[in-house]
């Protein structure tokens, strides 16, 4: 059994995995996606779904590596709530950095925001870390985080 891919629901598929190239060094696992078919709308409980979007190799792991899936539904429900830390379910992704503010300058700069800010502290057992929470351009949560 191994990890395989985390799935992201974007409003605009192309932006968001532009971004994730640019800011994270992802890369895309070719081919493109459009899809549909009453196989499609049987697996995913979606009535007539229908996607299109792309895998991108997540950095560091190889050309075997999980990837994140950027799907864009023809027919999306509407995001539910405002980006928090704390909302149950699935929480944020996260990415070691060689140097968190300098992430969070490129992540604003291309159309992301801030959640928290830069801090630093020792985990007991863990070392010590440095990290905050952005957001991609679709208000996903992301950590950036440097252990040392």
């Amino acid at each position: 059994m191994r990890y395989a891919h985390t799935n992201l629901v974007a409003e605009d598929w192309e932006r968001l995995a532009r971004f994730y190239q640019e800011i994270f060094d992802c890369e895309p696992v070719p081919p493109a996606r459009d899809i549909d078919g009453d196989w499609l709308a049987r697996g995913t409980g979606v009535p007539e779904a229908r996607l299109r979007g792309m895998h991108l190799r997540l950095p560091g792991h190889g050309p075997d590596g999980p990837t994140l899936e950027i799907f864009q539904y023809e027919r999306a429900l509407p995001r539910a709530r405002d980006p928090a830390a704390n909302r149950l379910g699935y929480g944020h992704l996260a990415f070691a950095v060689d140097d968190v503010d300098a992430v969070v300058t490129r992540v604003l700069a291309a159309g992301g925001a801030r959640l928290g800010e830069t801090v630093s502290a020792g985990v007991e057992g863990a070392g010590r870390v440095t990290f905050t929470y952005v957001t991609d351009p679709e208000g996903n949560i992301i950590e950036l985080q440097r252990w040392g």
